[in-house]
């Protein structure tokens, strides 16, 4: 489990960052977000999959398509969502007692 959450924490700083070159590249860094944000949003639904990847996969793409957004890490607070600020829910487990007789 750790090595997945390492996985996904270094894959999401790598994004989060190409994301905001696209920000640091005069004229042309709006057009480079216009291919960025399909494929960002495509990146994340994969790499969070269900309903939240896909509740992430339009967040994410906003913030690449709205001009003066790329600032925000959304990769990185998707996995801090996930791994650090969301409680799981424990499954409940059913106690059966039985007498041997």
């Amino acid at each position: 489990m750790n090595q997945l959450k390492n996985k996904l924490l270094i894959k999401g700083l790598v994004y989060d960052a190409i994301g905001m070159a696209t920000y640091a590249i005069p004229l042309v860094g709006p057009f480079l977000d216009l291919l960025w944000a399909p494929y960002a949003a495509k990146l994340m639904s994969e790499m969070y999959p269900g309903k939240k990847g896909k509740i992430a996969s339009a967040i994410v793409f906003l913030e690449e398509i709205l001009p003066g957004t790329d600032v925000i890490p959304t990769f990185t607070l998707m996995w801090l969502y996930t791994f650090v600020w969301k409680k799981e829910k424990a499954g409940k487990e059913v106690v059966i007692e039985a007498e041997v007789v």
